[in-house]
């Protein structure tokens, strides 16, 4: 997922539940322009930030995490 379908998605989550940006910026500990920016999909948003946001939402993030190749002293 990219800054501009999760600033989207945020977007779309906060008008479903009808509250206006100033509303989840206050809940969850953010500027308003803060919010702004991360709706807006801008890359400097600080990710501390977009998760306090999204959890407010009731978001949840998964990370898929690749296995990592084996190191050397794992195979001996």
């Amino acid at each position: 997922m990219d800054s501009i379908r999760l600033g989207h998605t945020i977007r779309t989550t906060r008008k479903a539940l009808q509250l206006r940006q100033s509303e989840l910026a206050s809940v969850a500990g953010v500027s308003v322009r803060t919010l702004s920016e991360i709706e807006n999909g801008k890359d400097t948003a600080q990710l501390g930030l977009v998760l306090k946001v999204l959890d407010c939402l009731g978001i949840s993030v998964a990370l898929e995490i690749p296995p990592l190749p084996p190191t050397p002293a794992a195979e001996a």
